[in-house]
């Protein structure tokens, strides 16, 4: 699942911390230390379920000691009613963890479920769904996590993991061909395995692409480009460069840039516009 555990666990400590501070003083108040109890987790919409494993992690890193029986996996289709697991724990334990649970795994199902929609609609073609940079800050790695849950792909995690020449940084540097070159220079001079990605505004710059960068560039995003735009665009790459479209796509239009044959279709809405789902995590008394 997570390709880098010490992340996670980095991301719960912080965010436990950030809830818990001094002390849960609702619970220090009222339930006596080490009393033992249960929950299980409910589910109050219809949706692709996310964040069980990210549950389970927030709650073994307060307490390492708990019982987790789970029903339901990362993936599966969740109705209202369903229940995904149970808990059983110390009690400070369940209620220290129960809102950092819920928040995750709301968010992440919301993101999931969204992705799924996406995905669905061009399931029958090539093309792949990824994912952008506009995440919540110090929350990226649970909604990444959660676009590949709900069957989209993962473009760059940061601004490490790829060099992509966008607008401004073409702009800044005098254009196309200096920020291909100066790209190109360094990630040879620094002897780094990073793909250039360029984006592209209009046909000129597909042609001046296609002629300074061959064997430099790896990939031509297509920003705002309508679908028979795009057409037009891959008639003139006649696939030296791997080619993304990306702008103003949503679920009305998906499978129209899809059927163009374009390799990526990128969407910042997948994580931005999700919404999270309802979903409680309840006492057992017995």
């Amino acid at each position: 699942m997570f390709t880098n555990e010490n992340k996670l666990e980095h991301l719960i400590k912080e965010a436990l911390l950030e809830d818990i501070g001094s002390g849960d003083h609702s619970t220090l108040s009222c339930i006596p230390v080490n009393k033992k109890g249960k929950a299980v987790l409910k589910i109050k919409q219809d949706g692709i379920l996310a964040g069980v494993r990210v549950a389970k992690e927030i709650f073994l890193q307060e307490e390492k000691d708990i019982v987790f029986h789970q029903y339901k996996k990362d993936g599966d289709s969740m109705k209202a009613g369903d229940i995904a697991f149970e808990v059983e724990a110390d009690i400070h334990t369940i209620l220290k963890c129960e809102r950092l649970v819920l928040n995750c795994m709301q968010r992440m199902s919301g993101i999931a479920t969204l992705t799924h929609e996406f995905a669905d609609k061009i399931k029958g073609y090539n093309s792949k769904l990824l994912d952008t940079r506009k995440t919540t800050p110090n929350f990226r790695l649970l909604e990444k996590e959660a676009v590949k849950i709900g069957g989209g792909t993962n473009h760059r995690f940061g601004l490490y993991d790829m060099i992509m020449l966008k607008d401004n940084h073409i702009d800044f540097c005098g254009g196309l061909e200096a920020a291909i070159n100066k790209a190109h220079d360094y990630i040879t001079k620094n002897n780094l395995l990073l793909k250039i990605e360029v984006e592209s505004r209009d046909l000129e710059d597909i042609k001046t692409i296609c002629k300074v960068g061959k064997g430099k560039v790896d990939r031509i995003m297509l920003d705002n480009f309508s679908p028979a735009l795009i057409e037009e665009a891959l008639a003139i790459i006649k696939g030296e460069f791997k080619t993304e479209a990306s702008g103003g796509i949503g679920l009305n239009n998906i499978e129209e840039y899809a059927a163009t044959g374009v390799d990526f279709i990128s969407v910042g809405g997948i994580i931005h516009q999700a919404k999270s789902l309802d979903l409680s995590l309840k006492a057992v008394i017995v």
